[in-house]
């Protein structure tokens, strides 16, 4: 066997090429079976709905972003029935509510971004009521 420092600089860049090309695979098929075991993980304990415990705290433009009940539902009921084939007929349909979930998820980051800052803004001006809120019961009643 050739000691490492003899090798070729040639041979070392194929070694590495194959090994970043197992890599990728690997990791692909790691991210595969995350993939099924949260959709399997969703099916036996289906999320809670999106948008109803929150719609007065957002603002109107961002409450009509939030996908219908049936179309998420949708997503776990379609993952164990016929699998990856009707998936791959769906991929616009998926993306299309991937796309509607990432402009919800920013509507929603950006009204909790507003709601720490109101909180802090609140805070910094009346340091007193942090102790008045620590008495106070969490819930909205």
């Amino acid at each position: 066997m050739t000691p490492p420092v003899e090798q070729r600089v040639s041979d070392l860049r194929l070694d590495r090429r194959a090994l970043r090309a197992e890599h990728a695979r690997v990791t692909w098929w790691r991210r595969l079976v995350r993939a099924r075991l949260d959709l399997a993980v969703a099916q036996a304990a289906r999320p809670q709905t999106l948008g109803e415990d929150v719609a007065f705290q957002l603002p109107l433009e961002v409450g009509l972003d939030v996908p219908r009940p049936a179309a998420l539902a949708a997503v776990l009921a379609d993952a164990g029935s016929e699998g990856v084939s009707a998936d791959v007929g769906r991929l616009h349909e998926l993306r299309a509510l991937d796309e509607q979930l990432s402009t919800y998820a920013a509507g929603v980051e950006a009204a909790l971004t507003r709601a720490t800052d109101r909180l802090i803004t609140r805070l910094a001006v009346d340091p007193g009521v942090v102790v008045a809120g620590l008495r106070e019961p969490l819930g909205r009643g």
